[in-house]
């Protein structure tokens, strides 16, 4: 185990010193002077180096290790988008320079917007918010606007059980009454069960497709038909577009409103919280609504409007996180829309395998096809009190970090996998082995050492409890 600064310190080892001609500590007023030491460690600079870098070698990251929680954090993404996105031209502009100074700025906003109109369906975007969830509250909230400009009380919205878990905190978030709708055993939505919820009080429905299964919603058609024909609106969940690009669009489905996650699906490696961006699709009749300032050209000049008596206002500083829309804008136009359909394909190929290689093995409660994802249900084969919080514990010591465990909350001891389009048939091969391994062959022959797992990694199991309720932020 990696030793602390501190305890790697040594008073016979200063690591730093000041030499001055000048008598700084006699400037220095008596009430500002330290009365106790700075305490810095002395550590001489080369094992200051050999400490972080060891330290660095024992974080999991797509450079070392297959990483199988996919798109939802960690795929992997074009290294030459992330010297577009530090390149001077841009890295060094500010949002408030002259219009005239920052039109390369707003040209590659301006053909995003375009662009992302193209992949999704819709007729206009706003690139504003800030990650997934700011882009369904910004959503929300533009239905809102809509319903109360017409003149409609609706403050109901139906949210599956199958969607992801952002989809009620949001619709709560922006004072709306979440109306839960059970699901089907493959994470499909019953019509007669989506009748039943219909009322005139409900003001959307908000769908993640393919869902949090790893199923593309079979009814889509007909669900498209139910709500509008209720006088509601149909909200589409983007997380997953990385299993539909080029193959099916959100708008041409009868989606309304959506948002696209493009840390998730469009190039910015994205994890412990950030950077994000979050862009919301609307059809035209929602155009008005959405949030200023709106990136328009004019003759051959782009400009900020920000006079839309309408829009729900501004949610964020300035016009959004601009390096994530510029990697955006570099893989779209790197790939064009033949590159995005195969990116969509090559995913939904390497999860299908994957699928295939465990369907005889482990219990799948979706079936023996899938979209982008797929949802495993070891239970039925544990023993001995396994769970699949040791599984997951067990993957760390083969060098693999685990895949999402206890999601979705419908299924019982669940494990999703989100290989992505850019492994390779024998990164899947050795990760599904190592699956099989622990799950057919190790808990039955030693099921302590699961319990046990992790065992050669630095730290053990923690109590993952205490270290959420009780988190030590302070080393004394």
């Amino acid at each position: 185990m990696e030793k602390l600064l501190n305890e790697l310190s040594s008073e016979c080892q200063p690591a730093y010193g000041v030499e001055c001609d000048v008598a700084i500590n006699a400037q220095v007023p008596e009430n500002l002077k330290r009365s106790i030491p700075l305490g810095l460690p002395n550590i001489a600079e080369n094992d200051l180096l050999r400490h972080f870098t060891n330290l660095s070698r024992k974080n999991y990251a797509l450079s070392t290790v297959f990483y199988p929680l996919g798109s939802c954090t960690m795929k992997y993404n074009p290294l030459i988008n992330e010297r577009i996105a530090r390149n001077d031209a841009f890295n060094n502009v500010h949002p408030y320079q002259p219009i005239e100074a920052i039109q390369g700025v707003l040209e590659v906003m301006y053909e995003l917007e375009k662009d992302l109109c193209e992949v999704a369906g819709m007729d206009t975007f706003s690139l504003q918010q800030a990650a997934g969830a700011h882009g369904e509250l910004a959503g929300l909230l533009v239905i809102a606007k809509y319903f109360k400009s017409i003149k409609q009380k609706r403050r109901k919205i139906i949210v599956p059980d199958s969607a992801h878990g952002t989809n009620p905190a949001s619709a709560a978030f922006a004072g709306f009454e979440i109306v839960l709708l059970k699901s089907e055993p493959d994470g499909s939505i019953s019509l007669d069960k989506l009748k039943e919820v219909l009322t005139p009080e409900v003001a959307a429905m908000m769908l993640t497709v393919p869902n949090t299964l790893g199923v593309f919603e079979k009814n889509i058609d007909e669900i498209s038909k139910l709500v509008h024909d209720n006088g509601s609106l149909l909200y589409y969940d983007g997380a997953n577009l990385n299993a539909v690009m080029g193959i099916v669009r959100p708008g041409d489905m009868g989606f309304d409103v959506m948002h696209i996650n493009l840390h998730k699906t469009f190039s910015t490696p994205h994890g412990c919280g950030g950077p994000g961006s979050g862009p919301i699709g609307v059809k035209s009749f929602l155009e008005t609504f959405l949030p200023v300032p709106r990136v328009e050209k004019k003759k051959d000049k782009y400009v900020l409007n920000y006079k839309k008596s309408k829009s729900i206002g501004k949610l964020k500083a300035f016009f959004g996180n601009f390096p994530v829309i510029l990697k955006a804008y570099a893989y779209v136009k790197a790939l064009g829309g033949k590159g995005l359909k195969n990116v969509s394909e090559q995913a939904v190929l390497n999860a299908n395998y994957m699928l295939a290689k465990f369907k005889d093995k482990i219990n799948i409660p979706a079936g023996n096809i899938c979209m982008h994802e797929f949802v495993l249900s070891p239970k039925t084969l544990f023993k001995n009190d396994i769970r699949t919080i040791d599984i997951a514990k067990r993957l760390l010591d083969y060098g693999y970090y685990a895949p999402t465990i206890y999601f979705p909350l419908i299924v019982d001891e669940a494990i999703m996998i989100e290989p992505t389009e850019t492994e390779s048939k024998e990164t899947l091969d050795k990760f599904i082995n190592v699956v099989n391994k622990i799950i057919l062959e190790e808990f039955c022959r030693d099921p302590q050492k699961l319990k046990d797992a992790p065992i050669n990694t630095p730290v053990r199991r923690l109590n993952e409890v205490e270290a959420a309720r009780k988190p030590i932020l302070k080393w004394e």
